[in-house]
């Protein structure tokens, strides 16, 4: 989806012009991968935009820097501060988010102990990632040849830049073949997520969702659905799923970021009610919570002014 500038992007502590926000062609990161960052969501609300769930994101943009042994400069505290600034400054009611860490120019080679690290938070506007009508008409997925990776060999736990080679790799895999998105299975041929979304099952009355330890990325939205969830009554677990459980699901839905609430209507060609009813009910309730419509959610929701 191109990419609509805004006025401002902050870097390293300041404001500074869309156009001015570069970075040398010898930066270390763009070179290796190495660096993590979020995706965020900003809504329009009767107080203003407020951000969803800001702080757990940039404490998962925490420990994902932990993980690689990356230290960042600002603590959650300072980035939750700057995130609300850059969508102030932008003037936009509803718009994505992106922080980003990673390692500056100076130093090269695979060492990245004397590297300085740089962070970086832009924001724009941007629809539906999986289309306006992903709820209601549903997307199509295909099971990717590509292999999601292994704990020991890139950690999945980290949203890190290099990562999503795998995942980028999946997707046009899948598009390419008149497919919406990838289904993306661990080396044990368990079900681990998407391409950037994680997955909701149906099987007999209980809704499953693949644990991190399948190789799934903790989401933030995952523990959204799974707690309205569970406040409308639904069983919902974490829990190994197979490609057959997939096939013969009783209703499915993807849950992301970018992709919100996403029902899927078939996997490799074997159709799935869509939207079902346990979909419905919980993107109903999804949407109301990101804009502080609910007030047992209202907690999740932080005001950018």
């Amino acid at each position: 989806m191109p990419i609509t500038p805004t006025e401002k992007i902050w870097m390293n502590g300041e404001l500074i012009a869309w156009d001015d926000a570069k970075i040398h062609v010898l930066t270390h990161s763009l070179h290796y991968g190495m660096g993590v960052f979020e995706g965020v969501r900003a809504y329009e609300t009767a107080q203003g935009p407020a951000i969803f769930r800001l702080t757990e994101h940039m404490e998962r943009l925490h420990n994902s820097a932990r993980i690689l042994l990356m230290d960042l400069p600002y603590t959650v505290e300072e980035l939750v501060e700057a995130t609300k600034l850059v969508v102030r400054e932008s003037g936009l009611p509803s718009c994505y988010i992106r922080p980003i860490a990673y390692y500056g120019y100076g130093e090269m080679g695979l060492n990245t102990l004397p590297c300085s690290v740089d962070v970086a938070i832009a924001c724009w506007p941007w629809g539906a990632y999986l289309g306006e009508d992903s709820l209601t008409k549903g997307v199509r997925l295909k099971t990717s040849s590509w292999t999601r990776h292994d704990h020991n060999t890139m950690p999945p736990a980290s949203k890190t830049t290099g990562n999503y080679v795998n995942s980028s790799l999946a997707k046009v895999e899948a598009l390419k073949a008149g497919y919406d998105e990838a289904l993306m299975l661990n080396r044990n041929g368990l079900v681990s997520e998407c391409t950037g979304e994680n997955i909701f099952v149906a099987r007999h009355g209980k809704l499953l969702s693949p644990p991190l330890a399948a190789g799934a990325l903790e989401g933030i939205t995952q523990s959204s659905v799974m707690t309205i969830a569970r406040d409308l009554g639904f069983v919902t677990e974490l829990a190994d799923l197979t490609r057959s459980d997939v096939y013969i699901a009783d209703e499915m839905f993807l849950c992301g970021t970018a992709a919100e609430v996403s029902a899927v209507n078939s996997v490799d060609d074997r159709p799935i009610p869509c939207p079902g009813p346990m979909t419905t009910a919980i993107a109903t309730e999804y949407h109301k919570a990101i804009r502080g419509q609910t007030d047992r959610y209202k907690d999740w929701v932080e005001h950018v002014s």
